[in-house]
């Protein structure tokens, strides 16, 4: 995909209100958004020292910061990126549970688990309406 990425900037989703003053509430943007924490990248050593396979090399992420998947369901909300959703899904939208809809559980999978690395779109920082279902979507 060719669709621009945008780094998680901010760590802290869960407070009522942060202190942009405050370092801890910033992402370390030395690093990638999947090695935010020393266990994290502990484990990310160890899939790669331990990974064995005749025809692929070893690798820290098995997938990709960006894909276009990742696009359509940050932007599920909003044309064109629901009819092409809907299109991938074979004519419907994807099922309840695996739709974006938490910003804070969003980041939490990206830090935390080990098959989720997605960078942001730029339209998280200047088009807010892609978190409304202003088209009134039946999204389950």
């Amino acid at each position: 995909t060719q669709y621009p990425v945008v780094p998680w900037v901010l760590a802290d989703y869960s407070s009522d209100s942060i202190d942009l003053s405050d370092p801890l509430v910033y992402r370390d943007l030395s690093r990638p958004i999947g090695a935010q924490t020393e266990e994290r990248r502990e484990k990310l050593r160890e899939r790669y020292d331990n990974f064995v396979d005749d025809t692929i090399p070893p690798f820290h992420y098995g997938t990709h910061y960006s894909t276009c998947g990742y696009v359509m369901w940050y932007l599920i909300r909003m044309e064109p990126f629901a009819a092409a959703g809907v299109n991938l899904q074979g004519g419907r939208f994807d099922c309840p549970d695996r739709l974006f809809w938490s910003v804070a559980d969003a980041y939490k999978n990206c830090t935390t688990t080990m098959n989720d690395v997605k960078e942001l779109t730029p339209e998280w920082y200047f088009c807010p309406e892609f978190l409304l279902n202003k088209n009134k979507f039946d999204l389950g």
